[in-house]
């Protein structure tokens, strides 16, 4: 396909979402098995444009004067991808596959509007409502904090310690092009993609199958590592979902002491078996019913919970998530996490922590949820996270987000990567 059909393709997939308010990722699959021509290229760049198209969808509007799907896309042409309307106009000539072209008020809406003259949420990308709540996160920066959320996000990878180090997975991807990541001690990075590029399919690497690394976005590993798992250590990971934090504990438990998975939903949880296999651990124990959790009580050196959330934090990487999110959202996510924050509590030992993560930039699922947890139990105390933070990654890392010191926050802008939150909380007695 030539970029005219390829764009086509994209404009019927964003219509797609809008109509139907559905995932970006079940359109884009309906779209590719209805249209088996298209090669797994055509795919991505219909992917790459749809994705962009999502990320930066009010600015893109604002400037277009039009918020129709054809008008997105291509203002991804001519915003992201570099191209003039003029080169645009002779890439998609004689294309009989091509979309209609921009209507002449579009073209000069493009060309005489600044988006320094917008809105700020407009100039963020990022739905109204939320301004305040990003302003309350980050200050006077809230703004630079939320556009970096609407850029296209990277490749990260997890070297597995217990079959590999980082210069080996290094050297057996040298053409994927990974770089060792700016924090995470065992990460390495494909960097973000460009225009058609797409990033390459690692899991397909015989290196994977072996279980050399794991695909682990840095933020991810980086609260894994917050964690300080201690060889010998009693470990709960009461969200474990998939697996990756499971997955970073028993490696840097070098499969000493004991990792304890649990998820409510046993659906989020099935992929874990596999991985655990893949990576040769031999510490875990894979739970799906809070019953056969009842010998932990009081037990575990730390308990973590990585709380369902809003997900705002990988806006980058699911930008479609942004313009669903409601306020009612945010309040079923608060009572989630308080219901999560209360039961593993009980797990934790006297003088064990209690870790709370999200991967939410939002306040209200962040700091607020630990004052409120540390008010209705008297016991724990929080610890600091910079503290941990200056030990594990040294003084020259980038700084994550922090009010007091006590709880910090990741971010594309900040630490360059998806927006998690983290906090270690002491039970004192």
């Amino acid at each position: 396909m030539r970029l005219g059909g390829r764009l086509s393709g994209a404009i019927e997939v964003l219509t797609d979402i809008e109509a139907r308010r559905r995932p970006v990722a079940d359109a884009l699959k309906d779209w590719g098995l209805s249209h088996r021509f298209a090669g797994s290229g055509d795919r991505a760049a219909i992917g790459n444009i749809v994705y962009d198209a999502l990320r930066m969808k009010l600015s893109h509007a604002y400037l277009m004067d039009d918020d129709s799907p054809t008008a997105l896309g291509h203002a991804v042409m001519l915003r992201q991808w570099g191209l003039t309307p003029e080169s645009l106009a002779q890439a998609l000539e004689d294309d009989r596959f091509a979309p209609p072209p921009l209507s002449d008020a579009a073209l000069s809406a493009f060309s005489t509007r600044s988006l320094a003259d917008a809105p700020l949420h407009v100039q963020a990308d990022i739905p109204e409502w939320t301004v305040a709540s990003f302003e309350a996160a980050f200050g006077s920066h809230w703004l630079t904090e939320a556009q970096a959320l609407a850029g296209r996000p990277a490749l990260d990878l997890r070297v597995n310690t217990l079959k590999a180090d980082r210069p080996k997975v290094e050297k057996a991807l040298a053409e994927a092009g990974v770089i060792e990541t700016a924090i995470a001690r065992h990460g390495l990075r494909v960097p973000p993609s460009e225009g058609l590029s797409r990033l390459p399919n690692v899991t397909a690497e015989l290196s994977f199958q072996k279980g050399w690394f794991e695909v682990q976005d840095e933020g991810s590993q980086i609260v894994a590592d917050l964690v300080l798992p201690t060889p010998g250590e009693q470990v709960l990971d009461y969200c474990a979902g998939g697996g990756g934090k499971t997955l970073a504990i028993a490696a840097a438990l070098d499969n000493k002491g004991q990792v304890h998975a649990f998820d409510a939903d046993r659906k989020r949880l099935a992929p874990i078996i596999e991985r655990l296999k893949r990576a040769g651990t031999r510490n875990v124990q894979v739970h799906d019913r809070p019953a056969a959790l009842q010998p932990l009580e009081g037990r575990c050196d730390a308990v973590l919970v990585d709380a369902p959330c809003t997900g705002t934090g990988t806006w980058r990487r699911r930008p479609d998530t942004k313009w669903r999110l409601t306020p009612r959202n945010i309040e079923e996510r608060q009572a989630q996490q308080q219901e999560a924050l209360a039961a593993a509590a009980r797990y934790v030992r006297p003088g064990g922590r209690l870790i709370y993560v999200t991967c939410s930039v939002l306040p209200e699922e962040n700091v607020s949820q630990v004052e409120r947890f540390l008010a209705d139990h008297p016991a724990y105390a929080a610890t600091s996270a910079i503290e941990r933070w200056t030990t594990l990654f040294g003084p020259e890392a980038p700084t994550p987000w922090s009010g007091d010191g006590t709880t910090l926050t990741l971010t594309p802008a900040r630490t360059g990567t998806d927006g998690f939150f983290f906090a270690s909380l002491e039970r004192r007695v």
